[in-house]
């Protein structure tokens, strides 16, 4: 059995050729993706709304998360230790300005906010833009 395959096992979800080929492209990015950059990744292979339901049961099984960045487009991204019970994806995001990847960055903590009185955070979200590391160094 395949990587992808036990992954979909432990989250107990069935190995369909949709969801597999959707987390192995999304395990062999080291980047966020768009519901577009998967479309185009899967050459058509499946249609817009199984691509949706797919994600969508991803990131309520915890697999994937959400990632906010500028552009306005919904990018998603694996999780490194979530579950069905909880989401603790609360980390960094990096967005670069010369090759527009945004990705984790796990090992960074968010700094506590305190929020006035009467306001609750339901999620933290961070986004840093600059260079990053490879478009650095080219």
């Amino acid at each position: 059995m395949d990587r992808v395959a036990k992954i979909l096992k432990n989250y107990r979800l069935k190995n369909t050729s949709c969801r597999h080929d959707v987390l192995q492209i999304l395990l062999n990015h080291d980047h966020a993706m768009s519901h577009a950059d998967l479309e185009s990744a899967v050459e058509d292979s499946y249609d817009r709304v199984t691509l949706y339901r797919t994600l969508k049961t991803f990131q309520e099984k915890g697999l994937i998360h959400k990632v906010l960045d500028d552009s306005g487009a919904t990018k998603y991204a694996p999780c490194s230790d979530c579950s069905v019970e909880e989401h603790h994806h609360e980390h960094i995001h990096f967005k670069c300005n010369k090759c527009g990847n945004t990705v984790c960055i796990e090992d960074v903590t968010i700094p506590q906010i305190i929020l006035p009185e009467g306001f609750s955070i339901e999620e933290r979200n961070i986004l840093i833009s600059g260079t990053c590391n490879i478009c650095n160094n080219m």
